[in-house]
């Protein structure tokens, strides 16, 4: 599909009802993240160091699934559709969601975790919908504007939930969420349109069956999924530990689960209001540029969280991530769409969404063993550490992105 068919075709309606649906779904998944750590401790009697590797566990089940299912669920997708795996994932996360607020142990928050991950790609395949359909010139603010969708969900989710918690429980939020992802699925079933038409491909004889071979610069793409995995597990990270953190600097008196919650939301708040701001930037003056100021912010930003003794210190820290988050989710991904081939978005949407997975994983059992072994204040000096060699990994190994950063496939 060339930009003169997708200027035509339904990308901006389908922009503005999947920025709707993300919304939903994001505040669905931030929602029970403040206090997944409180209710596994209520789900036991365990020692702090046991809290925090159960809590690592329980966030990084979802995402080791994931890891696997969502190349696999991206090859479909190219195949037969993205509005079906839009279907799939939320129909299937709202069972599992549902599920969670009748568990009696570790074990089986755990595995219901883990089937989440199975039905996991709400998110990454609306991305993949809005580039595939987005005519290229605007791909930078279109990405940049849905994901303020996502953003705008985990904004208002962790506060939601945490004063949902304080007043029914927070069993009762389990179901509450889960609602919310029927409501995701049903707005993409009767609003989303996809004029979908997979395209052949006839390898040549002699032809190289590396999939790589697609691409114009492979090494490029390889080095923004490897960012997507750092970037990823350096906010993982913390999840695990941040209201727990909270719970510490508040010397465990007060409402610990709604001052959680908007601590964990206060990200959200300055990523909204700089996504689409920087996503319009990249798409004038290059990506890298981007690149380079949401890392070298991000570092300056998480190194002092771990040096800090006030939870309103911690507040203004974490809504000046939100900042970096901005420059740096959309941008890897408008990176991504760019020097991709059109017939190959879901596929590489969903490697994507596979890094951002093993990111996940990875961090949320990092931060709970750096927890326990350490204290929580390591996690984020180890994040800050994560990300500064992420970005010299860059500037050695994809030169090019700051010299020509607005190449785009064919």
């Amino acid at each position: 599909m060339d930009d003169a068919e997708r200027e035509r075709g339904p990308w901006h309606r389908n922009l503005i009802v999947l920025w709707f649906c993300t919304f939903v779904a994001g505040m669905a998944f931030s929602e029970i993240m403040p206090f997944l750590s409180l209710f596994i401790s209520q789900l036991g009697e365990f020692s702090k160091q046991q809290i925090t590797f159960y809590s690592g566990l329980a966030f990084a089940a979802d995402y080791a699934v994931a890891a696997i299912s969502a190349p696999l669920w991206g090859i479909v997708a190219d195949k037969k559709g993205r509005k079906i795996m839009l279907l799939r994932a939320s129909l299937g996360m709202a069972v599992a969601m549902g599920l969670m607020g009748f568990v009696t142990a570790v074990w089986q928050l755990v595995a219901l975790r883990a089937l989440q991950g199975v039905f996991a790609g709400f998110i990454s395949n609306a991305q993949a919908l809005v580039a595939s359909q987005t005519p290229r010139k605007y791909s930078g603010r279109a990405l940049s504007t849905l994901i303020t969708g996502a953003v705008s969900g985990n904004l208002f989710g962790p506060v939601v939930g945490g004063v949902l918690a304080q007043l029914f429980s927070i069993r009762n939020t389990f179901f509450i969420t889960a609602g919310l992802l029927i409501g995701a699925f049903l707005l993409s079933l009767f609003f989303v349109q996809e004029h979908f038409k997979p395209v052949e491909h006839h390898r040549e004889p002699g032809a190289s069956r590396n999939p790589l071979a697609a691409f114009q610069n492979p090494k490029l793409i390889i080095v923004m999924l490897c960012s997507t995995m750092i970037v990823q597990l350096g906010n993982a990270s913390i999840a695990p530990i941040i209201s727990l953190y909270v719970q510490e600097l508040m010397h465990h008196t007060g409402p610990i689960a709604v001052v959680a919650g908007i601590i964990a939301a206060l990200p959200g708040i300055s990523n909204i209001l700089a996504a689409p701001r920087l996503g319009r930037y990249g798409d004038e003056h290059g990506s890298g540029k981007v690149l380079l100021f949401g890392y070298v912010f991000a570092v300056i930003m998480y190194f002092p969280q771990g040096l800090i003794s006030s939870v309103v210190t911690l507040g203004l820290l974490r809504f000046a991530i939100g900042i970096s988050d901005g420059a740096l989710y959309p941008e890897i991904q408008t990176v991504i769409t760019k020097n991709t081939p059109v017939h190959l978005t879901s596929t590489v949407f969903s490697y994507n969404q596979s890094f951002q997975a093993i990111g996940n994983m990875l961090g949320a059992l990092l931060g709970g063993v750096i927890a326990g072994i350490f204290d929580y204040n390591s996690v984020f000096i180890l994040t800050a550490g994560l990300l500064l060699v992420n970005l010299a990994l860059i500037l050695w190994l994809v030169p090019e992105i700051w010299k020509n950063p607005r190449t785009h496939a064919e």
